[in-house]
């Protein structure tokens, strides 16, 4: 039977201890594909000898049964290798276990959604207590650094000897945050006594310090990133990237984005490749900053499109600025040794088919490289990228079958 199954995978887990277990706790949310497309990025960011060390714990948090079901369904159809291997394992808190709110305690009520989010993230981390040596906490609607799982390792590794009770691989809420496996039973009873009085990121925040670290421990490249758009997911188990409201459209395939730019708490890098309206705003730029984008897997590219400036009048374009394609990816956070120059903008702007089928082959990097220094401000709206679609969905399917 179905249970039977399940059950044997969960002792082979238990046998087959783990190096890291990721976690997420998912929600019927106005993104119903941020799960899948999360799952997706982390599974290509990861080679296949990352992943023998690896389990992902999802707790689907919602009893939305018509949520629950398709949620399953589309997770055993793309992942069913993982799921087999024991490697990823969905779990589902039933509501009356959940403890009573006190809509009168929290100002504006927001006790009830506080205690939800952070009793959904106990029972998450107590599941996970002996998955694995440790424990990392990310979210549905992310995407990940090529390769953080071997950068974690790094990082861990090098703080052997030190005193730690929580690494941060992220600075934006609990996001990316890692956790020794053995401190997860008292930091979900922690969760669960004050369910209802702060939201998970400041409980977070006060269990670190009772456990006796002041400080947060920022690591960094940061190895995960808010995704504000993502691809739809439909019966169809390759239909897992890009948007399909526009078959013509750009495709922008999971990667990594970095800067050496000035960055503000208002607009990330990561914003100049959403495919919605954000972008990212930085200043005083000099000749040299770039901003590079770092795909999760080499990328038959057909077209590269980079815009800068204001979309009303044109304001803080980028004057004097590259496109580059990079190849040869290596070293821990991973670069590309090799570039090659696409071509100019011309009024903050590059709009290029790629014709040179040998230049937009096996691509690894985009980079949009600064050529003149330029006070004030520097809008980059967008970075568009075009896949082969001949070869796109085939290199994907084949990544998750790994």
């Amino acid at each position: 039977s179905t249970s039977q199954t399940l059950m044997c995978i969960y002792h082979l887990v238990l046998l087959l201890k783990s190096w890291l277990t990721v976690g997420i706790s998912s929600v019927a949310r106005w993104t119903p594909s941020g799960l899948m497309y999360t799952l997706v990025s982390l599974y290509q960011a990861s080679s296949p000898e990352e992943e023998k060390h690896l389990t992902v714990l999802i707790h689907l948090a919602d009893s939305d049964l018509p949520w629950l079901k398709e949620t399953i369904a589309h997770i055993s159809r793309l992942f069913s290798p993982q799921i087999l291997a024991g490697q990823l394992l969905l779990i589902h808190a039933p509501p009356d276990v959940y403890p009573a709110v006190d809509g009168t305690r929290n100002e504006a009520n927001r006790g009830g959604f506080y205690s939800k989010q952070n009793v959904d993230h106990a029972f998450l981390m107590s599941f996970a207590t002996n998955l694995s040596t440790y424990f990392l906490l990310i979210e549905d609607n992310v995407f990940c650094s090529p390769n953080f799982f071997t950068q974690i390792y790094s990082q861990v590794t090098t703080m052997k000897f030190q005193h730690w009770v929580i690494l941060e691989f992220s600075d934006i809420g609990f996001l990316g945050k890692l956790f020794h496996s053995r401190d997860l039973p008292l930091l979900a009873h922690f969760l669960l006594l004050f369910h209802q009085e702060k939201p998970l990121d400041k409980l977070i925040l006060h269990f670190r310090t009772l456990m006796v670290q002041e400080k947060s421990i920022l690591c960094r490249p940061f190895l995960f990133y808010y995704r504000m758009s993502h691809p739809r997911f439909d019966d169809n188990p390759k239909a897992i990237s890009g948007p399909k409201n526009n078959p013509y459209g750009p495709d922008n395939p999971p990667a990594a984005v970095f800067t050496d730019m000035t960055v503000s708490n208002v607009h990330f890098p990561w914003e100049a490749y959403t495919l919605d309206e954000s972008y990212f705003w930085t200043h005083d730029v000099n000749v040299g900053d770039h901003l590079t984008v770092i795909l999760n897997r080499p990328t038959n590219l057909r077209k590269v499109q980079v815009m800068t400036g204001s979309i009303m009048d044109g304001k803080y374009a980028l004057g004097k600025g590259q496109v580059e394609l990079g190849y040869d990816p290596e070293g821990m956070p991973q670069y590309c040794a090799t570039f090659v120059v696409l071509g100019h903008l011309v009024e903050g702007q590059l709009s290029q088919e790629i014709f040179l089928k040998s230049m937009g082959h096996q691509v690894n990097c985009v980079r949009l490289v600064v050529k003149a220094r330029q006070d004030g401000g520097l809008i980059i709206r967008h970075i568009y990228l075009w896949e082969e679609k001949v070869k796109k969905e085939n290199l994907i399917r084949d990544e998750i079958n790994h």
